[in-house]
């Protein structure tokens, strides 16, 4: 049987766009603009804090987290390096310099939900199934290092449990499994845009944060998911099937090793 890989998409620009085209999706969106200076500003000024992030990039890498602080000073972190300013001209400069040679967009900053004072997202997996159906077939809580302010688990995040994250925000264990089935339920309804949008994609992982009022925001969509995250967990169920329909799709795929003669 031939196999036909999924599509994949590197800019997070063109996926915002895909997913604002869905009236009920768009709602989920945080606020987004490409970077430039001035759009800085006008970010900084409407939210307080922002997230600054490559358009073409992976594992949480380059992403720089930027805050208006009072008296007219800013803040900036990426990875541990945090700096602090005392105008909006001194910040700019110093950006300028950390940011790598390439094109970036901000992010409206989400105040995530802590595990024991750490903030955490959420990575929901979604994969065509052997009938050519989307089907959920994972949910992971990452809890960022205590030291840094990305949750991926490339970037030194912890992988764990989502009932165990979520536990302290919501006490009942049928009002947990109900906000765990509606973000499953969000999850395949991105995996549907994406698919009206460009017919060719089979897997998608969604990162979900969550606020202090449990909103759920979709932070990023991958088009090239990790399914060994789900290795993490005791359960390995989750990891079984998402391994599984990647490889139905032509990832992971160990090559033959022809004998020499």
């Amino acid at each position: 049987m031939k196999i036909i890989r999924s599509r994949t998409l590197g800019s997070k620009w063109i996926k915002t766009k895909i997913l604002l085209r869905n009236k009920i999706l768009r709602t989920f969106v945080p606020h987004t603009r490409l970077y430039n200076e001035l759009n800085l500003l006008y970010m900084l000024n409407k939210h307080n804090m922002v997230y600054v992030k490559p358009v073409i990039g992976t594992f949480g890498q380059g992403v720089i987290r930027v805050k208006k602080l009072s008296a007219g000073r800013y803040n900036y972190q990426i990875g541990t390096v945090s700096k602090t300013f005392n105008s909006y001209r001194e910040l700019v400069h110093s950006l300028n310099k950390a940011k790598l040679n390439r094109n970036y967009l901000i992010q409206k900053g989400i105040r995530l939900l802590t595990y024991r004072g750490r903030i955490f997202d959420i990575r929901v997996m979604v994969q065509k199934n052997a009938s050519d159906y989307w089907e959920a077939t994972g949910y992971i809580g990452r809890v960022a290092h205590p030291q840094k302010i990305v949750t991926n688990f490339h970037n030194s995040g912890k992988p764990l449990p989502l009932e165990t994250l979520l536990g302290a925000h919501i006490k009942e264990a049928e009002k947990k499994k109900n906000y765990i089935d509606q973000l499953v339920r969000l999850g395949n309804e991105i995996a549907q845009q994406f698919s009206r949008s460009h017919p060719g994609y089979k897997e998608i992982g969604v990162d979900i944060g969550v606020d202090s009022t449990l909103k759920p925001w979709i932070l990023e969509v991958n088009t090239s998911p990790d399914p060994f995250i789900f290795n993490q967990l005791k359960d390995k169920r989750m990891f079984y099937k998402a391994l599984r329909l990647a490889r139905l799709h032509g990832r992971f795929i160990a090559r033959k090793r022809t004998k020499r003669r």
